[in-house]
C-alpha cells in the first residue's frame, strides 16, 4: 500500500513537472556563430526535443573533438611567430639604441625599412591567428552553451522527474561536453600563451621602430654641427678595429637574411615570377618589331633599344622595383640600380649620348664607388678619409665636365640639355666644396649626405632620362606603328594618347626623381612632415570640416574621374560597341550615358574620398534644390530633355534634320545641347528643350534616300504620252536614282504657256540629292532638246485700237481748279 503511494506521488511530480516544461517555450539550437559565450541562465530543455536536441548536440561535440584533435593552431601558427621574433632580437641584439646614433644614415634606412617589412609580416600573422583561432573560440562557446543548456534542464526537472532512459541521455550529454570542453582547454591554453607572446613580440617592434626613426631625427639634427674631430685631430691609435669590423660582419648578416625573407614573401614572389615572364615577352616584341618595321621607320633609338632586348628588359626590371617596391631592401635597391648602369649606358640613346658626352660614364663610376663604401666602414678614420677622396674626385671630374660643356656651347655643338648640364653641374660642385669643407672641419654627417646626395640623385636622373627615353620608344611603336601592330586601339584619338601617356609618363619620372634627390639631401622626411600637418589641418564650418589635403584628394580624384570617363567613352564608342553591329545611333547614345554615369561617379566617390557625408551635404544639396527652382529650370529642362532624345533617340549622330529654319547634320547630342553642322559650314548650339518642345524635321531617320523633283513645261503641241515616256526613260538613266522606288512622272495640267508635267524620283544618298538633282535637270534639258520638244516662253497678246476725240476728252486730266 506504501509502495503503490509512492508511486503515485511520483507519478503525479513527473506529470506536474512534464506539464509545466512541456508550457516553457524553448529556442531551437543556434549556430555556434550567434552562440553567446555565457550566460547567467539558461532555459531548459522540453521533454519532448531531449532526444532530438541530444543528437544535434553529439554531432556537434563530435565535430568539434575531431576537428580540433587532428590540429592545433597554436602549433601551426607558433614558427612563424618565432622566426618573426627572430629576426625583432637580432636587430635590437646587433643595434643597441646607444649605437644606432654612431651607423650611417643609409644602415639605418635600411633598418626601418626591416623593421617595417617585420611590422607587415606581424600584422599578416596577427590575421592568420585570428582566422585560426576563432572557430576554436566559438565552437568552445558553443559546447559550453550546450551543456549549459543541459544543466539547467536537469536543475529544473530534477532525475526523479524524468524517465531513466531521458535522465541517462542527459547525464551522458553533460558528461560528453565537459569531456569535449576539458579537450579544448589544452588548444586554447597554448593559444592564449601564443598571444601573450604576440603581444611581447608587437611591444619589442614598436619600440626598435621608434628607436631607429629617433636616431635618423637625430643624424638630421647633427647636419648642422659638428660631430667629429676635425681631420688633422681624427687618427686615434687603436681606434676601430675588430669590433667594427664584427659590427658591420653582423650587419651585413642581418640585411642578407632581411633580402631572403623579402625574396621569400608570397606577393615579392609573385612578382618575380611575372619579371621572369616579361622576358620571353620582350624578347618576341624585340624580334617582331625587328621583321615588321622597314628600314626607313626605325628611329636610332628604337633600333637600339630593339636589338637589346635583354638590355631593356633589366631596365624595365630594375624600374619596377624602384617605382612599385619603395619597401624593398636597400641592399636590394642598391644592387638592381648597379645591375642597371649596363643596361642604362647601352640604351641610351645616340642623340643624348652625342650631346651628353662622357657625362653619363662618370655618373655611373661615381655611384659604384660611392655604394663600395661600405668595406671600409669597420674604421671611422678610414671610411671618412674615403668620403673625402671621393668628394675630391667628383670636384674635379664635375669641372672637368663643365669645362668641356662650356667648349661645346662656345663653338655652338651643345643641344637642348646643356643649359640644364651647366645649372646641375654648377650645383654640384658648389655642394661637393661644401662636402669637402664640412669633412675637414669635423661634420662627417653633412659631408656624408652632400656627396651622397651629388652622386644619387645625378646617376638616378641619368636612369630616369634613359628610362623615359625607352617608354616613349614603346609607345611610339605600339601606337603609330601600323606595320609593327596589325591594330592600333583608338586610330583617331592615338596621337592625343600617345601625348598624355608620354606627359604621365615624364611627370611620373621627374616626381619620382625629386623624392629620391630629396632623400638623398635629407630634406624628404622634414618636407614630408610639414606637407602632411598642413594637409591635414582642418577648417571646421558646422557639421562641415574641411581640410587642404581633402580638397587635393577631391580634385584629383575629379580629375581622375574625368580621364577615366573619357577613356571609356572612347573604348565605347570606337572599339567595342561598333564590332557589336548595334543599330546606328544606339552607340553613341551608350557611350555618352558611359561618359555621364562614370562623371556622375566619379564626383560621388570624390566628395566620399574628400571625407564628405551625406548629412554634411544636406544643406548644399537644400541650397542647389532651392537654385533649380527658381533659376536652373531651363537647364534642368534641358538637361532631363538629353536624357529623352538618348533614350528615344529621335535623332542621332550623322541624321540630317531641319528645326526653326536651320538645316543641318548633327555632330554631337549632349545633355544640355545638341550641335548642328550647317551646310554652309557654321555650327549651331541648340538646347535639347527646344529639340522635344518644337517641330523637327528628320531628313534621315529611317534612311538616307530623299525624293526630288523636277518641274518641266512643254510648249503646246507636242504629244503628252511622248512627253511622260521620255521623261520616265531620262530619269530612270540618270546616275544615283534609285530603281525602287521607281521614278514617276506626273501630267500636271494645261498651263497658262505650257503642258505641265512633274518628275519625281528617288535618290540614294540624301548627301548627294543636290548632285543627282542637278545631273536629273542637266539630262532632261538635253534629252527634250534631242527630242525635238520645245520649251515654251512665257506670253502675251496686246491688242490696239483707237479713241475717239470724245473719249481722249473725257480720258484726259483736268487741270487743277
Amino acid at each position: 500500500m506504501l509502495n503503490l503511494r509512492l508511486a503515485h506521488r511520483a507519478f503525479l511530480r513527473g506529470l506536474a513537472a512534464g506539464l509545466l516544461l512541456a508550457a516553457v517555450p524553448v529556442r531551437p539550437a543556434e549556430p555556434p556563430a550567434a552562440a553567446p559565450a555565457a550566460t547567467a541562465a539558461r532555459k531548459p530543455i522540453t521533454i519532448a526535443e531531449i532526444i532530438p536536441r541530444a543528437d544535434s548536440d553529439q554531432r556537434q561535440a563530435e565535430r568539434v573533438a575531431s576537428e580540433f584533435a587532428a590540429q592545433d593552431p597554436a602549433e601551426r601558427l607558433q614558427p612563424s611567430l618565432d622566426a618573426i621574433a627572430a629576426s625583432v632580437d637580432d636587430k635590437l641584439r646587433a643595434f643597441p639604441p646607444g649605437d644606432l646614433v654612431r651607423l650611417p644614415v643609409r644602415r639605418l634606412e635600411s633598418l626601418e625599412r626591416h623593421w617595417r617589412f617585420d611590422a607587415r609580416r606581424f600584422d599578416r600573422w596577427q590575421g592568420e591567428m585570428r582566422d585560426a583561432t576563432q572557430p576554436l573560440l566559438d565552437d568552445a562557446a558553443d559546447i559550453a552553451r550546450r551543456r549549459m543548456d543541459w544543466e539547467a534542464t536537469r536543475a529544473a526537472v530534477g532525475l526523479d522527474g524524468l524517465p531513466a532512459a531521458l535522465a541517462t541521455r542527459v547525464d551522458a550529454m553533460i558528461a560528453r561536453l565537459q569531456q569535449v570542453e576539458r579537450g579544448l582547454s589544452q588548444p586554447l591554453e597554448r593559444v592564449i600563451a601564443l598571444r601573450q607572446q604576440a603581444n611581447a613580440l608587437d611591444a619589442r617592434i614598436v619600440a626598435g621602430r621608434r628607436q631607429v626613426a629617433d636616431a635618423i631625427q637625430d643624424i638630421d639634427r647633427r647636419l648642422l654641427r659638428l660631430d667629429a674631430p676635425p681631420l688633422w685631430r681624427a687618427y686615434q691609435p687603436g681606434a676601430g678595429g675588430t669590433d667594427a669590423a664584427a659590427s658591420l660582419a653582423e650587419g651585413l648578416e642581418i640585411e642578407t637574411r632581411f633580402l631572403r625573407d623579402y625574396a621569400l614573401a608570397d606577393g615579392i614572389r609573385l612578382a618575380r615570377a611575372l619579371e621572369l615572364l616579361l622576358l620571353p615577352l620582350v624578347l618576341f616584341l624585340a624580334a617582331r618589331g625587328r621583321r615588321a618595321l622597314e628600314p626607313v621607320d626605325v628611329e636610332l633609338s628604337a633600333a637600339r633599344a630593339l636589338a637589346r632586348p635583354v638590355s631593356l628588359w633589366l631596365l624595365l626590371v630594375v624600374t619596377a622595383v624602384l617605382a612599385f617596391e619603395p619597401d624593398a631592401p636597400l641592399m636590394a635597391q642598391q644592387l638592381a640600380m648597379l645591375l642597371a648602369a649596363i643596361p642604362v649606358l647601352r640604351l641610351l640613346p645616340p642623340a643624348s649620348q652625342r650631346e651628353l658626352g662622357p657625362w653619363p660614364y662618370v655618373a655611373s663610376g661615381l655611384f659604384l664607388l660611392n655604394r663600395l663604401g661600405f668595406l671600409v666602414m669597420s674604421s671611422t678614420l678610414l671610411y671618412r678619409v674615403y668620403v673625402l677622396g671621393l668628394a675630391v674626385l667628383a670636384l674635379v671630374l664635375m669641372l672637368w665636365l663643365l669645362l668641356r660643356l662650356q667648349h661645346a656651347m662656345n663653338a655652338g655643338k651643345a643641344g637642348t640639355m646643356a643649359r640644364g648640364l651647366r645649372v646641375g653641374g654648377l650645383a654640384s660642385v658648389g655642394l661637393l666644396v661644401a662636402s669637402i669643407a664640412s669633412n675637414v672641419a669635423g661634420n662627417l654627417s653633412l659631408a656624408e649626405m652632400l656627396v651622397d646626395g651629388v652622386v644619387d640623385s645625378g646617376y638616378l636622373a641619368l636612369m630616369a632620362h634613359v628610362g623615359v627615353a625607352v617608354c616613349v620608344v614603346l609607345l611610339q611603336l605600339l601606337m603609330n606603328r601600323s606595320r609593327w601592330s596589325r591594330r592600333r586601339l583608338l586610330r583617331p584619338d592615338a596621337p592625343p594618347l600617345e601625348r598624355l601617356l608620354v606627359r604621365v609618363v615624364k611627370v611620373a619620372a621627374l616626381a619620382g626623381w625629386a623624392a629620391y634627390a630629396m632623400n638623398s639631401f635629407r630634406v624628404f622626411r622634414p618636407a614630408y612632415g610639414a606637407a602632411s600637418e598642413l594637409l591635414s589641418y582642418e577648417l571646421t564650418l558646422g557639421e562641415i570640416s574641411l581640410s587642404l589635403g581633402r580638397v587635393c584628394v577631391f580634385f584629383l580624384a575629379v580629375f581622375l574621374s574625368v580621364g577615366a570617363a573619357r577613356l571609356v567613352r572612347l573604348l565605347l564608342r570606337d572599339e567595342m560597341l561598333p564590332r557589336l553591329e548595334v543599330p546606328q545611333g544606339v552607340g553613341s547614345s551608350v557611350a555618352s550615358l558611359a561618359y555621364y554615369a562614370m562623371l556622375l561617379l566619379g564626383f560621388v566617390l570624390a566628395l566620399s574620398a574628400a571625407g564628405f557625408r551625406v548629412s554634411q551635404l544636406a544643406l548644399v544639396f537644400g541650397a542647389l534644390g532651392v537654385g533649380i527652382g527658381f533659376g536652373l529650370q531651363a537647364l534642368v529642362n534641358n538637361f532631363v530633355s538629353g536624357l529623352v532624345l538618348m533614350v528615344e533617340r529621335p535623332l542621332r549622330v550623322g541624321d540630317v534634320v531641319e528645326m526653326g529654319g536651320i538645316t543641318g547634320e548633327v555632330r554631337t547630342i549632349g545633355l544640355r545641347a545638341t550641335v548642328l553642322r550647317t551646310f554652309d559650314g557654321a555650327d549651331v548650339v541648340v538646347p535639347n528643350g527646344s529639340l522635344l518642345s518644337g517641330n523637327l524635321t528628320n531628313w534621315t531617320l529611317v534612311d538616307r534616300r530623299r525624293r526630288v523633283e523636277v518641274n518641266v513645261g512643254l510648249e503646246y503641241g507636242c504629244e503628252p504620252a511622248r512627253a511622260i515616256e521620255l521623261l520616265l526613260a531620262t530619269a530612270g538613266a540618270t546616275p544615283g536614282i534609285a530603281a525602287q522606288p521607281a521614278p514617276q512622272v506626273l501630267f500636271q495640267g494645261l498651263g497658262a504657256n505650257s503642258l505641265d508635267f512633274v518628275v519625281r524620283a528617288w535618290c540614294e544618298d540624301f548627301d548627294a540629292s543636290a548632285t543627282t538633282r542637278s545631273a536629273l535637270v542637266t539630262r532632261i534639258h538635253d534629252a527634250v532638246t534631242a527630242a525635238g520638244l520645245r520649251f515654251p516662253f512665257p506670253q502675251r497678246d496686246l491688242n490696239l485700237r483707237s479713241v475717239s476725240p470724245e473719249a481722249e476728252a473725257v480720258l484726259r486730266p483736268q487741270p487743277p481748279r
